[in-house]
């Protein structure tokens, strides 16, 4: 059966209270206060039975400018307002704030109870009624049906419950396929019990012995037991007035406010983007950075309010902002706020979330100011295409994407699976389901081709960059495994050549000038002719009579080609000359087993200068091992 919440808003002392213990027989005012004082100040709870059969849960709201907060968290998940008006008093500011309230949070279905008719007279009776009519032009209650009732009396109540069960038909059914989230509006311990806490279900589902998660404090604990209107359930969903109990948690550890969800589902943040709507009936406008109070669910957070587009908004515009907040909030796209003024305290304005986990925009920058605008009406893949092309490099995953599309998890999935087909979206990490939008994945591999297009024009006589340099011209924000998914990419479309952890452009040669060549050739001779005694590089440039940073170059090539061997920093030997060298070394320790350093620089019969660093030079290839003074072979040649 359709689970429907029923809200009541209002002024003061219009008879809220009295209206639901007529037609439910409780008392909602369980306060000693409230009822010493005769009014309502926290939320107050029942369930009703309807002609039909339908059972409707009841949240009953202060209606005081006091305690309008408390109002505020008791609107969150309702599905119809009863806007309760007294027949002797009419049209009150409260009444109007309450209206602008259920409209900022989206109620869509409701209807008007003119209370106290027993204490006016017909005339006046068709007086307010009229009043009230004309009060419901262009508001989400306009047509909607007037109830008059005597809560004293009985007068019209059984006319209220008729129009009240017609008017549930309207009411869409909820869906219990998105997450699961249960806002707190009350916590208090009941002995044999612990702490329970009581709110209504606005999405999803929860059975006993569910592990929950206690946001925005990530405090986790058990489902130890579950009531619907006041019966034990196993399990309850959307719509539904809950209490639960849990296992082992303290009071302290929740408060009004917090919201229920699965370990790891929600993401707490200090900034939201919102479409907000800043009420017709603010006297002046508000400017950018004004603090204000945010009210969602059930909770109430102080922040700035950061006006991206304007240095100001007028009364009745809508535009789109981002709110700093004092504590962080754990929300959902599409989630319904209000916006409270510091001080004095009144509603000022509200509307729907954008984002739930933004970064810290800039002010006035048109990217950001159109992808908000487009956000207010995209369509799923118009908002994942949004969100990733935002993430750059960094990427977005599937769990982000949950809450900044607000669709369950198997649309979300078909969706993003379109998209990995048309290749608008490339699956970064598939461990952590991270993507990367296409334009971001184009635009790593033009950079790579810019990087790598000007380290071939600075160094024409290198075979390629490092793996390594390249990924560090990456944006730090970039994951290895991204960089390798874009290589991999450059090296399959035939873009890049990779060889021994060195990248080329896959165009690209090495070619030496006229003078290069010669040098090139001059420079090997003279390596084999020197024999193990070569001279220090910095000797050859000097002989030769050529360019420092031109003949390093050259030098660089030769090395690269397999040419010469590097032993140490500008000592260089001809290949053949080493292998030659190694050959004996290896020869000479199978017969004897080792080899000291006296006897390897008699094998070689040059000087001490030479010697360490050839010898050093075969324990850094892994042909011997140093043993004390002594050589060995590393393994069996």
């Amino acid at each position: 059966m359709k689970q429907i919440i029923l809200g009541t808003a209002g002024h003061i002392d219009h008879g809220k209270t009295s209206l639901i213990k007529a037609i439910t027989g409780t008392n909602t005012d369980r306060l000693k206060e409230e009822q010493k004082r005769g009014i309502t100040i926290e939320l107050g709870f029942a369930s009703l039975d309807l002609p039909s059969g339908r059972h409707l849960g009841i949240v009953d709201v202060p209606g005081h400018e006091k305690f309008v907060k408390n109002m505020v968290a008791g609107a969150t998940g309702i599905d119809i307002v009863c806007m309760v008006i007294a027949a002797d008093e009419g049209v009150m500011p409260q009444t109007r704030e309450h209206m602008e309230i259920c409209a900022l949070l989206g109620v869509r279905h409701g209807m008007v109870v003119l209370t106290k008719i027993d204490m006016v007279d017909e005339e006046w009776l068709e007086l307010v009624t009229e009043d009230i009519r004309d009060f419901t032009v262009g508001t989400f209650l306009e047509g909607a049906p007037i109830v008059a009732v005597s809560s004293a009396t009985g007068d019209g109540i059984p006319q209220f419950l008729e129009e009240l069960d017609a008017l549930c038909d309207g009411v869409p059914e909820r869906g219990t396929t998105g997450l699961f989230r249960l806002p707190v509006d009350r916590v208090f311990s009941m002995k044999g019990f612990g702490t329970v806490i009581t709110g209504t279900l606005i999405s999803g589902k929860v059975g006993v012995g569910d592990t929950i998660m206690i946001y925005p404090g990530k405090t986790t604990s058990k489902v130890r037991g579950i009531q619907v209107h006041n019966q034990g359930r196993e399990a309850a969903e959307a719509g539904m007035r809950t209490a639960i109990n849990f296992q082992g948690l303290e009071k302290t550890a929740i408060n009004r406010g917090d919201i229920l969800a699965r370990e790891n589902t929600l993401i707490p943040s200090y900034m939201v983007d919102l479409e907000l709507h800043f009420l017709p009936s603010n006297k002046k406008p508000i400017k950018s950075r004004t603090q204000v109070r945010f009210h969602t669910g059930t909770s109430e957070t102080m922040g700035n309010l950061i006006l991206l587009d304007r240095d100001e908004l007028v009364p009745g515009e809508t535009c789109q902002v981002q709110i700093r907040l004092d504590e962080p909030v754990s929300l959902i796209r599409d989630d319904r706020f209000v916006i409270r003024s510091y001080s004095p305290v009144r509603t000022i304005g509200g509307g729907k979330l954008l984002n739930p986990i933004p970064v810290k925009h800039k002010r006035f920058h048109q990217e950001i100011i159109d992808g908000l605008m487009g956000l207010v009406d995209a369509v799923p893949e118009g908002i994942i295409d949004h969100h990733a092309r935002m993430a750059g490099p960094v990427g977005v995953t599937f769990d982000e994407l949950l809450l900044m599309t607000n669709l369950p998890a198997k649309e979300l999935d078909s969706t993003i699976g379109a998209m990995l087909n048309s290749q608008t979206l490339l699956l970064a990490d598939k461990e952590s389901r991270r993507y990367i939008h296409l334009a971001v994945f184009d635009g790593l591999k033009q950079l790579s081709q810019e990087v790598l297009e000007r380290y071939h024009r600075d160094n024409p006589l290198k075979p390629g960059i490092s793996k390594e340099e390249l990924k560090s011209k990456f944006p730090r924000q970039a994951s290895g495994k991204l960089f390798t998914l874009v290589l991999n990419r450059m090296i399959k479309d035939q873009q890049l050549i990779l060889a021994d952890d060195t990248v080329r452009l896959a165009t690209h040669t090495v070619s030496l000038q006229v003078d290069q060549k010669a040098s090139k050739q001059q420079i090997i001779d003279i390596y084999a002719k020197s024999g193990l005694t070569p001279p220090y590089f910095r000797e050859v440039i000097k002989r030769l009579e050529v360019d420092p940073k031109s003949a390093k170059g050259v030098l660089e090539l030769l090395v690269g080609e397999g040419v010469l061997v590097k032993v140490k920093e500008d000592l260089y030997y001809d290949r053949v000359t080493i292998e030659k060298l190694k050959d004996e070394l290896v020869a000479y320790i199978l017969e004897k087993g080792e080899i000291s350093t006296p006897a390897f620089k008699d094998m070689t019969g040059a000087s001490r200068k030479y010697v360490i660093p050839l010898i050093e030079h075969f324990d850094a290839t892994n042909v011997t091992i140093r043993v004390g003074d002594i050589r060995k072979l590393r393994k069996r040649q």
